[in-house]
């Protein structure tokens, strides 16, 4: 039987995620998406007998779960502070509370909160705009940074998804537009205003940034800030390194920029479009997010929700904007963000509140949120959880979940088909995790392995 729902699991994210590329909303609904081919149509398969009050398995028993995952939780690898909770999918019964009220420290884990507000707030087909605009004269163009921090200067590899906009794909358009024009020679600024406040958290380590773990969050970047495509080393100055790489492709299709220093100038509201390229959708962002624990796009999410919620797209404004959004899902009490990405050890989560929620964005009530199921690894497969559960284990393929890891922080949440076929949520946090983080991960594997293997009495 789990294997069964397994099977309908894989194919209701399938599902979700055809019918989701089907559209083609934007974030600026004026024109329609140029960094990538229109989608093919796919037939669209349902997954009643997954997600339908009819067609689920019957509950675990609650005494004998209870007794295996206290037993699992007192594993001193998990150290002192340890929420946990599982929550039916369909009901929202609480079938499991260990401490699940208490607000612990939720390290990546945040990023499925992230991922939620994004799409209830932005809805999954919205796309994130780089352009090039005219400047005061026709021979000065403004490049325009969107927020998307995917677009890339490099070659783009057609197998990566999802697949990012063209750095390259905009200097040729651009240069396109302005040749038929006459123009060959213009001055090249560039706007990041879209962002405001703060490239850093507060809260964040100092370390974060040198060791690679986000960029400074801007608003015009190329290939998440990085020094070159693929590398774990972050440019100071991400908005810079944009307009230069930018400059770099525009001569190479015979534009060359009358100025090499990158000068910051603000895009009039009426300005005249020259070109643009766009993101992959919403819902291919937030899969990627959760899939890679990608940092610089959920703080990106978190920013683009704060602009759609009308506050300021920084981590003050994210932040709010994010309860915001959870307060019209009924979702908001017992959590608290500080960032996006998760970085932030101000951040608290209670296990019960991210369990609900999850259990709340598989709701056959919230289509829209459904890609946080097909974003989450899979145990034994995929991102985060690919080397984590063997083929011996109950939880391997069975278990969707995102992880998260800071210094005495591990943490992991997500969903399970139980062994009677039941579809179920849960959370387990834990923020005074003893040195030697690869136990406290074993520990929680554990406890998601009890979960999938529960049985009805």
């Amino acid at each position: 039987m789990a294997l069964v729902t397994l099977v309908m699991l894989q194919l209701f994210a399938v599902a979700a995620g055809a019918h989701l590329l089907a559209s083609d909303a934007l974030v600026e609904k004026e024109a329609r998406p140029v960094a990538s081919p229109e989608p093919v149509a796919v037939p669209v398969v349902t997954a009643g007998p997954v997600l339908a009050a009819g067609g689920n398995g019957p509950l675990p028993a609650k005494t004998t779960l209870a007794e295996r995952l206290t037993r699992a939780l007192g594993d001193p690898a998990l150290g002192e502070r340890v929420g946990a909770a599982v929550v039916d999918a369909e009901s929202g019964e609480t079938l499991f509370d260990g401490d699940g009220d208490r607000g612990i420290t939720p390290a990546s884990t945040t990023k499925i909160v992230t991922g939620i507000a994004a799409l209830a707030s932005l809805g999954p087909d919205a796309r994130l705009s780089t352009r090039v605009v005219r400047g005061s004269s026709p021979a000065s163009i403004i490049l325009v940074g969107g927020g998307d921090p995917t677009l890339t200067a490099g070659k783009i590899d057609p197998s990566v998804y999802p697949r990012p906009a063209s750095l390259a794909s905009l200097a040729s358009r651009t240069a396109e537009a302005l040749k038929a024009g006459g123009v060959t020679k213009v001055t090249v600024a560039y706007d990041d205003g879209l962002y405001t406040g703060r490239r850093t958290a507060a809260s964040w380590k100092p370390g974060y940034l040198p060791e690679g773990q986000a960029a400074p969050v801007t608003a015009l970047m190329v290939d998440e800030g990085r020094a070159a495509p693929g590398s774990r080393q972050r440019v100071s100055d991400p908005s810079r390194a944009a307009h230069a790489a930018f400059v770099s492709l525009l001569a190479k299709h015979g534009v060359k920029a009358a100025n090499r220093t990158a000068k910051r100038a603000r895009a009039g509201a009426g300005a005249e479009e020259i070109a643009r390229v766009e993101s992959a959708p919403v819902h291919a962002l937030v899969e990627r997010a959760l899939t890679l624990s990608d940092n610089d796009l959920s703080e990106a999410l978190a920013r683009h929700v704060a602009i759609k919620e009308g506050e300021p797209a920084s981590f003050d404004g994210g932040a709010a904007a994010v309860h915001k959004v959870l307060a019209r899902l009924g979702a908001a009490e017992g959590i608290r963000v500080y960032d996006g990405s998760g970085l932030s050890p101000k951040n608290r989560i209670a296990a019960a509140a991210l369990a609900r929620l999850l259990a709340l964005a598989v709701s056959p009530a919230n289509p829209r949120l459904h890609p946080i199921v097909s974003g989450m690894p899979v145990a034994g497969f995929t991102g985060t959880l690919g080397h984590r559960f063997g083929e011996s284990d109950s939880a391997y393929g069975l278990v969707r979940a995102k992880t998260g890891t800071l210094d005495g922080v591990s943490t992991l949440a997500g969903l399970t088909t139980t062994k009677g076929g039941r579809l179920v949520a849960f959370a387990f946090l834990a923020d005074e995790v003893p040195p030697g983080w690869g136990k406290a991960e074993a520990a929680l594997d554990r406890l998601a392995a009890t979960v999938a293997a529960s049985a009805a009495d």
